[in-house]
């Protein structure tokens, strides 16, 4: 891609940064929580538009629709928290599809054990932290769904130290949201860390993918 189109839809990720800090900034702030949604929705709505700009191939197109449901999730997380989770959980199936398409050609024994180890005992995790057991088998499903995203993420092709790194944080960000209905109830640091360690995750998820598509063309 021509170095003039790039610079083009850079504008569009400066954008996504600016919109998830003003989230982050102002969810502070006396106003309600319902002025802020569309604000939450375009952090990543805006890594979507990216996406679709950057590249035209499957791929992209595939990157580009899972965070259009990663953004509906995140406005649906703030009305209905069980409709944002299921969402999460199809964005999480639509990324492990894309990351199986790309495997890694050689994978060390140490990363596929660390692989192993975020699918297995992310949903054990997540059903010990519910203080309230009916919320047990739920969570462990869905730690399933970001352990298994996180896992494919961590042996596919793209980097390590981008899409590996972002889906890591990601699955850090979701047990510190599960843990907020057990241990980690109440408490304000949790909160305050949460939309950070899932913004960023997103955030080098997409450019780590969509960098990689494009050194393929």
């Amino acid at each position: 891609m021509p170095n003039r189109a790039l610079s083009e839809k850079r504008p569009i990720l400066l954008a996504s940064m600016a919109a998830a800090l003003a989230f982050f900034v102002m969810r502070q702030s006396p106003l309600p929580e319902l002025f802020l949604v569309p604000l939450k929705g375009a952090g990543v709505g805006l890594l979507a538009l990216y996406a679709f700009m950057r590249h035209r191939g499957r791929d992209a197109y595939h990157m580009g629709a899972i965070m259009i449901v990663a953004a509906l999730g995140d406005i649906a997380m703030e009305v209905d928290p069980i409709a944002g989770a299921l969402l999460f959980a199809g964005y999480h199936l639509g990324a492990i599809g894309l990351y199986l398409r790309h495997p890694r050609d050689h994978v060390a024994a140490t990363q596929k054990v660390a692989a192993a180890a975020m699918v297995l005992l992310t949903p054990v995790i997540f059903w010990l932290l519910p203080f309230d057991r009916a919320e047990a088998l739920p969570a462990a499903l869905y730690g399933l769904a970001v352990g298994g995203m996180a896992a494919c993420a961590w042996l596919s092709a793209f980097s390590r130290y981008r899409v590996g790194l972002g889906a890591v944080l990601f699955l850090v960000s979701d047990t510190l949201i599960v843990a907020g209905y057990g241990p980690l109830m109440g408490q304000e640091w949790q909160q305050w860390l949460i939309w950070p360690l899932y913004y960023t995750g997103q955030f080098l998820i997409c450019i780590g993918v969509l960098g990689r598509l494009r050194r393929r063309l």
